[in-house]
């Protein structure tokens, strides 16, 4: 058994929380001393502190007094076996993004990945998410060896954790056809299994349909995924574009760039999450627009792997939805957050470029509308109670103008005092509950070891 596990913290029938600051969206000016009223995992109203203690006056009051409560972050594209490379030894440094995945992380990592890794790996990043105050998430497991049961394997260490989570798993023909077909089969029979869950608890785990790239996925094989995603009415994910390999790829095969193709596939609509889209041209920046497709952005992995800077403004000003992820490496959404306020002003020479409400909106809202979730993101009456409260203990004036700014330069993970997902308390007073940070690390280790050791 994982050390965590002890029963989520239940919720009660009308719960007040009350802070110095409330922020309810990244469009709305944040309020002072304002809350929110929970009740039955949903938020209720907003409003200042004197008057919903007026209105509720038997209502339990939760004093966040010193703290800003928002909505929970939204990781929109996560690799939580990631978490077992970190330091991993690599010879030679990898000298594009082909020789990255060709000669290091899918012989290393991703084809000698078992259940046991997998599940390690996902207890501790649930953990991590909680203390960052992450409450919904979009995971791409990637690990050929591990079907039949990756991903129901993780699905249930999700539900334990009481997180939202999306899951798919990577299909690709990269090893086999077989396996590529096991792949498809691993997302439907788990997305038909979170359907058929009976508990609200287990309902926040959900599933989608997944290939992996044109250049490891065949035309025939990119339409099977997408009609299978249009019969269970859910999202297509694919990664798209992360190096410059794809799209050279996709010019040579198809005389086309990697959207460009897509687009000729017919595969390009309303279930469609593409992740990365660093190596865009103009014209797939505004296709992207045009076919409103979900987008989701990594600015530090892209870094790390040497793809290069998403054309983010561009592809928000096109009209595509844009949520903001960590992917698999450095898995660290407050960094992530300050990378996407901070690197596309250096790409464009401009300071303006991705203003905090803009990054903001990205880690919540937008992040919630690349997974197709509507009640998730904002909290306003009818929204589910996914809040996250953050110290405001900052050395200088905290003002509604900004606040934001604040949260996303001079804030971490060991600044969320508080985590509620689904109306749960998940993190209090700056602890996970029921969780046991040390062996969940040291059970990561030994998994990683074994990993490594391969």
């Amino acid at each position: 058994m994982c050390a965590m596990i002890s029963p989520i913290a239940a919720r009660d029938s009308q719960q007040l929380l009350l802070a110095s600051w409330l922020i309810t969206s990244a469009d709305t000016a944040p309020q002072p001393d304002a809350g929110v009223l929970v009740e039955n995992g949903r938020v209720t109203e907003t409003a200042a502190n004197d008057v919903l203690r007026a209105r509720y006056p038997h209502a339990s009051i939760v004093d966040l007094s010193g703290k800003a409560i928002s909505p929970g972050f939204v990781d929109s594209h996560r690799h939580c076996y990631g978490v077992l490379a970190h330091g991993i030894p690599a010879d030679n440094a990898p000298e594009d993004f082909w020789a990255f995945l060709n000669d290091f992380w899918w012989g290393r990592i991703e084809d000698r990945l078992d259940h046991e890794m997998l599940r390690a790996a996902m207890n501790l990043s649930c953990y991590d998410m909680i203390n960052s105050g992450i409450t919904t998430f979009f995971d791409c497991l990637e690990a050929p060896n591990a079907l039949p049961g990756g991903l129901h394997m993780q699905g249930e260490v999700v539900r334990r954790w009481g997180l939202r989570g999306m899951l798919c798993f990577e299909a690709t023909e990269r090893v086999s056809r077989a396996n590529a077909d096991l792949g498809l089969r691993e997302n439907v029979e788990f997305i038909q299994e979170c359907r058929r869950s009976g508990e609200p608890a287990n309902r926040l785990v959900t599933g989608a349909m997944c290939h992996h790239t044109t250049f490891t996925c065949s035309d025939d094989f990119i339409r099977r995924a997408h009609a299978l995603a249009h019969e269970h009415h859910t999202l297509l994910h694919f990664h798209c574009a992360e190096g410059t390999y794809e799209p050279e790829q996709c010019l040579k095969q198809h005389g086309k760039r990697t959207i460009e193709h897509y687009e000729s596939l017919g595969v390009l609509d309303e279930t469609t999450m593409a992740s990365q889209c660093v190596q865009l041209s103009p014209r797939e920046v505004e296709i992207a627009g045009e076919r409103r497709i979900k987008v989701t952005s990594m600015p530090l992995s892209n870094c790390e792997v040497g793809g290069g800077f998403a054309p983010v403004p561009e592809l928000r000003h096109a009209g595509a939805t844009v949520g903001l992820g960590t992917d698999g490496y450095v898995a660290n959404f407050f960094a992530s957050l300050r990378g996407a306020f901070l690197l596309h002003k250096a790409r464009l020479l401009d300071p303006r470029a991705m203003p905090a409400h803009t990054v903001w909106q990205m880690a919540t809202r937008d992040g919630a509308h690349a997974m197709r979730l509507t009640d998730v993101g904002t909290l306003q009456a009818g929204s589910s109670a996914d809040i996250i409260a953050s110290d405001l203990d900052t050395p200088t004036p905290i003002t509604a103008g900004n606040l934001l700014e604040q949260l996303i330069l001079w804030r971490d993970a060991q600044h969320v005092d508080s985590v509620m997902c689904a109306g749960r308390w998940l993190k209090r007073h700056h602890e996970v509950l029921g969780a046991d940070p040390a062996a969940l690390r040291a059970r990561t280790r030994e998994a990683a070891a074994r990993l490594w050791g391969r």
